[in-house]
């Protein structure tokens, strides 16, 4: 997946809340297909975009307390293994 932002959702310069992006983030899709029926809606009818919005934010919030993921935990593990592989690379090189 690459590099990986450590800053907070709703602190991002291109999110309003991370709402879009959270969802994208859990179920694995990409956010701009929930950014443009929310544009969309704003223009149709506010009031119940935005109250949608907001609820989907609570319940991203509220997933995001209560099932919080293990990411740290899964980065260290992968970067020990990295620095395993890279230095059995150095050791076989050196053996040669």
């Amino acid at each position: 997946m690459g590099t990986q932002n450590s800053v907070a959702l709703p602190l991002r310069s291109h999110t309003i809340l991370g709402v879009c992006e959270a969802i994208g983030e859990d179920f694995g899709f990409n956010p701009i297909f929930l950014r443009i029926p929310f544009a969309v809606g704003v223009l149709w009818n506010p009031l119940i975009t935005f109250a949608t919005y907001f609820a989907l934010g609570a319940v991203v919030l509220g997933s995001r307390l209560l099932f919080p993921r293990a990411k740290q935990a899964d980065q260290t593990s992968q970067s020990v293994q990295a620095s395993d592989a890279a230095n059995e690379q150095t050791e076989l090189a050196r053996a040669a």
